[in-house]
């Protein structure tokens, strides 16, 4: 499984016909209603905003008013053929007063999904957890530089609490730790 590292953005023009495609790294399916409703701020005269996105387990395509599987199953194929998880990809399409056809509508799309997935922008995924542990102030030296290499996110009150994200094959530098898993998930791996 592959995600993104930064959000892409490419616009390309068919037949007078333009179509922008968007490509946006997100974690919940929130982020994908706040990302779809942003683009139709952005792009308001827009004729269509066909997207499709997958977010762990939940897929959507959305052909939104262009005939049935000519949008938005195009756009899922390109990132299912990508392998990639954690997407939204929007195209925009202004039309330009030429109908392309059901053949020419899946092939633009595609090809504008496809247009936005540059390989050097993609990582893989590898299963992991989000954990937290509390630890007192004078031992703080030492987990920094255990966690060196980790997502580590420190919260200061009484004691230091510990969020960080690591892969399931890792737990072992963290096993004389008393730690509570908080979600299973998915880490970029490096």
């Amino acid at each position: 499984m592959k995600t993104i590292l930064v959000d892409q953005e490419k616009e390309t023009e068919i037949n007078k016909s333009r179509f922008i495609a968007l490509l946006y790294k997100v974690n919940s399916l929130d982020e994908v209603k706040k990302y779809l409703d942003e683009v139709k701020i952005k792009y308001k005269d827009a004729t269509h905003y066909c997207y499709a996105y997958i977010v762990n387990d939940n897929r959507k395509a959305s052909d939104d008013g262009e005939p049935g599987g000519t949008a938005g199953l195009p756009i899922m194929e390109v990132l299912l053929k990508n392998d990639l998880n954690y997407v939204l990809c929007v195209i925009v399409r202004y039309f330009g007063g030429i109908k392309l056809g059901a053949g020419g509508l899946v092939r633009a799309y595609s090809n504008a999904a496809s247009s936005t997935i540059d390989k050097e922008n993609i990582v893989t995924l590898v299963p992991g957890y989000l954990i937290s542990f509390n630890i007192p102030y004078e031992e703080q030296k030492k987990y920094d530089y255990i966690l060196k290499d980790l997502m580590v996110q420190k919260e200061y009150g009484e004691n230091i609490l510990y969020k960080v994200q690591i892969k399931k094959e890792d737990l072992d530098i963290i096993k004389n730790i008393d730690y509570k898993i908080i979600q299973e998930i998915y880490i970029e791996e490096k």
